[in-house]
């Protein structure tokens, strides 16, 4: 479970840094002026990092999930984020693994600009089949290779897509900072956080000042890319609200992570494990670590969000994962072994 940050102090309503100020004597230094609060948080365009956004509606039914796209060769590095992010939660990493793979992140269910007839049925079996859904309508029958990639609650959604086999061409799995284990013990305290949470914003800058400085976040551009994706206008209170109702999802939660790490090491592919820290390892996973089932990688120096907070370095990870197992557009690469060509019409 994603909570944001946990502090109470009433960070959205923290008055703006002072402009610069002169002192009266001349004989000290004129202060520099300081960046007003309202600049250094302000909302950036998802633009210089994603080419494009586009919304895809599932035949059959009312929902539209939107995506956000890079790149345009190479295998789909297919991302999922956590409760309470977006797909923008991706945005600056995308910017370097476009540069040799395709990327998608798309809102899930009840998040960012995705539009669905129930938006707090975030059962797994319900997330899994919007993946599915928007893989199929995206790739017809003959999708690319997928790296799917997931944070968090998006770990979850992936280890369940990747362990039932529910997308043919995925070629890898990469979870980001997520264990059965710690999220299971987490979860009693999870209604307290988001209660405790702040609840409305007077404005977006807001939002963005109260993410970085409760230490949800701790890159700035990050947040100023995906948090505005996170909250959205509430008429009746004249000022914003988290976007996902995360606290009408409880009855789902234990179903995101239970037998969570069983079904990551059973998964047919080649899988790398991202953590922000060791002490997130249960005895499965370890057993598993030490047969040589799984790559991990301990990311030093990052918060929850290992790909917001180090986005460049979680992009080389990624990358480096594409590489060391061959993933080409079409799957697994044998060296020497071409792909057969195409017949002429």
């Amino acid at each position: 479970m994603e909570e944001k940050s946990s502090s109470s102090s009433n960070l959205a309503t923290l008055p703006e840094e002072n402009p610069a100020s002169v002192f009266s004597s001349s004989s000290k230094p004129i202060r520099p002026p300081t960046q007003k609060s309202s600049e250094k948080y302000s909302p950036l365009d998802w633009k210089g990092y994603f080419d494009q956004e586009d919304d895809v509606s599932i035949p059959d039914s009312n929902d539209v999930f939107h995506v956000y796209t890079a790149g345009n060769e190479g295998p789909v590095v297919f991302c999922l984020h956590g409760g309470g992010y977006s797909g923008l939660s991706f945005a600056i990493s995308a910017r370097v693994i476009k540069e040799k793979a395709r990327v998608v992140a798309m809102d899930l269910r009840g998040h960012g600009k995705s539009s669905t007839e129930n938006e707090v049925d975030m059962s797994i079996e319900t997330l899994c089949n919007d993946v599915q859904a928007v893989v199929k309508t995206m790739y017809g029958d003959s999708p690319p290779a997928i790296v799917l990639v997931g944070h968090s609650m998006g770990g979850s959604v992936a280890v369940h897509l990747a362990a039932k086999k529910m997308l043919p061409s995925l070629a890898g799995l990469v979870v980001v900072d997520v264990v059965e284990g710690t999220a299971m013990a987490s979860l009693m305290h999870m209604q307290k956080i988001l209660s405790n949470r702040m609840q409305y914003f007077p404005s977006i800058e807001k939002a963005i000042e109260w993410n970085v400085r409760g230490g949800s976040l701790r890159n700035i551009e990050s947040a100023r890319i995906s948090i505005p994706g996170t909250v959205t206008f509430d008429d009746s209170q004249q000022c914003y609200r988290h976007r996902a109702r995360l606290e009408e999802t409880e009855q789902y939660w234990r179903g995101w992570y239970e037998g969570l790490s069983e079904k990551f090491l059973s998964s047919p592919v080649p899988k790398l494990l991202l953590l922000a820290g060791t002490d997130r390892l249960d005895r499965a996973l370890t057993i598993g670590q030490m047969q040589g089932k799984f790559q991990m990688i301990v990311v030093r120096h990052t918060g929850h969000a290992i790909q917001e907070d180090v986005p460049d370095e979680f992009a080389t990870l990624i990358l480096n994962f594409v590489s060391r197992n061959r993933i080409g557009p079409h799957g697994v690469e044998i060296p020497g072994i071409s792909k057969p060509s195409q017949p002429h019409a």
